[in-house]
């Protein structure tokens, strides 16, 4: 079955990867290994850059460089939207 995949950047990073090792995440290989009998065709990841913070200032650094390396993925598609930190 051909598959489109949707990920919540966010969501995934605090829901799967905070306080682990695990940063990178090869999403291709990650959508591949998660759904074997779906022929994933497409991968589509929504983030919004980072803030720097008084204690990680090289945070937005790290995720624009991970989000580089996404791009470099055939399959994975980045959106870059914004982040609301009040309503």
């Amino acid at each position: 079955m051909d598959t489109h995949v949707y990920i919540d950047g966010f969501n995934l990073y605090y829901g799967l990867l905070k306080g682990t090792s695990y940063k990178w995440l090869d999403l291709e290989r990650f959508c591949d290994q998660l759904l074997p009998k779906n022929d994933v065709r497409k991968i589509y990841y929504f983030t919004a850059q980072v803030d720097a913070r008084p204690n990680d200032p090289d945070q937005p650094t790290r995720q624009l460089a991970y989000l580089q390396a996404l791009e470099t993925l055939p399959r994975v598609e980045v959106h870059r939207g914004t982040f609301m930190t009040q309503p």
